[in-house]
């Protein structure tokens, strides 16, 4: 067996870096890791086009751009728009840009230089846990069921992971937003509280008071319970089927 879980023809990755030599250094490493390199991208416009072109399965992205825009706007446009995991690559490490770059929801996040066995560690941890949750690029396609009612007046947008009530956008948060998103791409099913959290928080300690607090302030903010909680298992979003 491999010693790299994902190393296969068919897994490629993007290296967004302004470097040349150290983009290059970077590709010899994860060739001789057993990983695909679909590209480097030295540029924000080229590392678009490059996901437009190619689809890689994940990126590996420098936050420190020489460019009017960051690896942090590059990493953020990817996720939105193409769902694959990214891994954050940077020579320095401070609690700003540490904050601006969880925007981005990267997988992991690395300090130049990275040994090869954190590298290979953050590649797999990542994909693990995006296979995980996304088990097909079917995510990326148009969905023909857009909106999940969960009462006569109260739905939510699949595509644009949003709440409507009478038909007007209801605020939610981040981490509310990311509760409804698993709950009804898993509709009818219920979801592991595990699961759940680790989609929500990305923590590697697992704290269930936390997401039963989440849990409770959302259907106190609504004015009504949306999710079914099924002991010692997990939750379900309840839906309501619309008579057209």
């Amino acid at each position: 067996m491999s010693n790299t879980f994902f190393s296969k023809k068919n897994f490629d990755i993007l290296i967004v870096e302004d470097e040349p030599i150290l983009a290059m250094a970077m590709e010899v490493k994860l060739k001789k890791l057993g990983f695909g390199v679909s590209g480097i991208a030295t540029t924000p416009d080229n590392a678009i086009l490059h996901m437009q072109n190619r689809h890689p399965d994940l990126a590996i992205v420098d936050i420190n751009l020489n460019s009017t825009k960051s690896g942090i706007d590059v990493a953020t446009y990817i996720w939105k728009n193409f769902h694959i995991p990214i891994i954050f690559l940077t020579s320095y490490y401070n609690d700003k840009i540490l904050t601006q770059a969880m925007e981005a929801e990267p997988y992991a996040y690395l300090i130049k230089p990275c040994r090869n066995e954190e590298l290979k560690v953050a590649i797999n941890t990542s994909m693990h846990k995006h296979q995980f949750f996304f088990k097909n690029k079917n995510i990326l396609k148009p969905l023909e069921n857009k909106f999940i009612y969960l009462t006569k007046n109260i739905k939510f947008d699949l595509i644009q992971q949003e709440l409507y009530v009478d038909e007007k956008i209801f605020n939610l948060t981040k981490t509310e937003k990311k509760l409804f998103d698993i709950l009804t791409s898993q509709e009818g099913k219920v979801v592991s509280f595990d699961t759940i959290f680790n989609f929500i928080y990305r923590e590697d300690v697992y704290d269930l008071s936390k997401l039963r607090s989440l849990i409770y302030r959302l259907k106190t903010k609504l004015g009504f319970n949306p999710f079914e909680n099924l002991y010692e298992e997990g939750y379900r979003i309840k839906t309501f089927e619309k008579n057209i």
